[in-house]
């Protein structure tokens, strides 16, 4: 999705050294617990993605850090000037929703979050 979205931005009129990208509130690494089967997907299908992940709670477990990972794609993307806001929705439940928060307090439903990206045509 990164790369697709900076190479769309390209096609639209963006100028590479113009890109600035922000993540905005997502769910952040201390919160992020995935299996085995999660990381053996990204390992084989971006062999660079080992440093993004950490022990997890068992054996079984890693937590996985999405924002950096996300970042690392921009970077790659040649989006230089890049970075992630610091809210993590998982453990700030006064301002935002969290599936993973909701799911692990066995509440039925969870809020929703929009994500935007833009080009400005200036």
């Amino acid at each position: 999705v990164v790369e697709a979205a900076v190479a769309e931005m390209l096609v639209m009129g963006a100028s590479q050294q113009n890109l600035i990208a922000a993540i905005g509130p997502c769910i952040g690494p201390q919160s992020y617990e995935v299996g085995l089967d999660f990381l053996e997907t990204f390992a084989a299908n971006d062999p660079g993605s080992a440093p993004f992940f950490t022990p997890g709670a068992a054996p079984d477990k890693r937590q996985f850090d999405l924002p950096a990972y996300v970042l690392s794609r921009l970077t790659r993307s040649g989006v230089t000037r890049a970075e992630w806001t610091g809210h993590d929705t998982c453990t700030d439940a006064a301002q935002f929703h969290s599936n993973r928060r909701a799911f692990k307090a066995g509440e039925p439903d969870f809020g929703r979050l929009l994500s935007a990206i833009m080009v400005d045509p200036k």
